[in-house]
C-alpha cells in the first residue's frame, strides 16, 4: 500500500475527507485539525491501495489542494490490518503490476535533471571506459557501466513519451545531448594526454580483443538494449533496485562513448563510428523498450490491461477475480 499525507486548508478538509471515505481503496483515514503550520491547515492521512492510487491522487488534486496545501505519497513496507486487506480486495488490479504515474513522473523528473552531479558521474564513467579500452580490461569497462547515470534520462524519456509530457521529454533530451558531448570532450582531452605519455598506442587498442563487443554492432546489440530497457523500466515501477544494477551492466552506452573517444584520438575512425553506432542503438533500444513496458502494464485504477486480458484468455486467476 501507499501512505497518503495531505496538508489541507480548513475550507477544503470536509470535501477531502468525504472523498476519501467514499473510496473503497482508502483506509486508516485520520484527521488532525489545525496541526499543520507551513502551509497552515489540517493534516489528513490515509493508506491507499496501490491499485487505486492514480484515481485518489487525481481526486485530491481536483480540489485544488496542490495550490493551497500539499500532497505527499510514499510506500508502506509492512501493513498488518484486515481493513487494509479489504481495501486492496475492493480495488481492481494487482499492486505489483500497477504504475502510479505521479510517483514515477516525480522520480524520473529528478533522475533526468542536468546538474553537476550528473555530469560528474557521466564523465567519470566515460574516463573509466576509456581506461578499460586502453588497458584491455573488461572489469574496468563493467565498472564504467555501473557508474554511468544515463539510464535516468532514458527512463524519463520513455515515461514522457507515454504520458505525452513534452516538458519532461525536452528535459531528458537536453540532459543527454549536453552531458554526453561534454563528458566525451573531457575524456578526449585526457586520452590525448595519455597518448602523449605513451600510455595509449594504436597497437594496444587494436589488439584489445577483450573489449571488441563495445564497438561491434550486431543483431544482439539491439536485442540486449531492448531487454535491458525492459528490465530497467520494470525495476523502476516495482522498486527492484537489484535488477537495475543488472541493467547497468548489460548495456554498452558509456563504454561505447569511451571507445569512440579513444578510437578517434588514435585515428581509428572506423572504430569510432562503429562505437557511435553502438551508442545510438543502445540509447534507442532502451527508450523503445521502456515505452513498450509502460504501454503493456495496467495503470493504477484500471480494471484491466493487456496483461490482464491475456491472463483471462489463458484461464489464469487475476486480482479482479478475488
Amino acid at each position: 500500500m501507499l501512505h497518503l499525507r495531505v496538508i489541507s486548508p480548513p475550507e477544503y478538509t470536509d470535501a477531502l475527507v468525504r472523498m476519501l471515505e467514499a473510496d473503497p481503496g482508502v483506509t486508516h483515514l485520520t484527521v488532525a485539525p489545525g496541526i499543520a503550520l507551513e502551509p497552515a491547515g489540517d493534516l489528513v492521512q490515509a493508506d491507499v491501495a496501490r491499485e487505486g492510487a492514480n484515481k485518489v491522487i487525481a481526486d485530491v488534486k481536483s480540489l485544488g489542494i496542490v495550490e493551497h496545501g500539499g500532497i505527499t505519497l510514499g510506500p508502506v513496507t509492512t501493513v498488518l490490518s484486515d481493513a487494509a486487506d479489504r481495501a486492496e480486495r475492493a480495488t481492481p488490479g494487482d499492486p505489483t503490476d500497477t504504475v502510479v504515474w505521479e510517483q514515477l513522473l516525480k522520480e524520473t523528473h529528478e533522475e533526468s535533471t542536468l546538474n553537476v552531479t550528473f555530469l560528474a558521474f557521466l564523465t567519470i564513467a566515460c574516463l573509466l571506459a576509456a581506461i578499460g579500452v586502453s588497458t584491455n580490461s573488461p572489469v574496468t569497462v563493467v565498472g564504467a557501466m555501473v557508474v554511468g547515470p544515463e539510464f535516468g534520462p532514458l527512463a524519463a524519456l520513455s515515461v514522457a513519451l507515454v504520458r505525452r509530457n513534452w516538458r519532461l521529454a525536452r528535459r531528458s533530451v537536453i540532459a543527454l545531448a549536453i552531458a554526453f558531448p561534454l563528458a566525451m570532450t573531457i575524456t578526449l582531452a585526457a586520452t590525448l594526454v595519455w597518448e602523449r605519455f605513451g600510455w595509449i598506442t594504436t597497437e594496444r587498442v587494436i589488439d584489445a580483443h577483450n573489449v571488441d563487443f563495445i564497438y561491434q554492432v550486431g543483431p544482439f546489440s539491439l536485442v540486449v538494449a531492448l531487454l535491458a530497457g525492459a528490465a530497467g523500466m520494470l525495476s523502476l515501477v516495482t522498486a527492484k533496485s537489484a535488477a537495475l544494477i543488472g541493467v547497468f551492466i548489460s548495456v554498452t552506452t558509456v563504454p561505447a562513448a569511451g571507445y569512440a573517444v579513444v578510437a578517434a584520438a588514435i585515428g581509428q575512425w572506423h572504430r569510432a563510428f562503429e562505437s557511435a553506432g553502438q551508442l545510438a542503438v543502445n540509447l534507442l533500444g532502451i527508450v523503445v523498450a521502456g515505452v513498450v513496458v509502460l504501454e503493456l502494464r495496467p495503470r493504477a485504477g484500471e480494471e484491466s490491461g493487456p496483461v490482464g486480458r491475456f491472463q483471462r484468455a489463458i484461464g489464469m486467476r487475476t486480482p479482479l477475480d478475488r
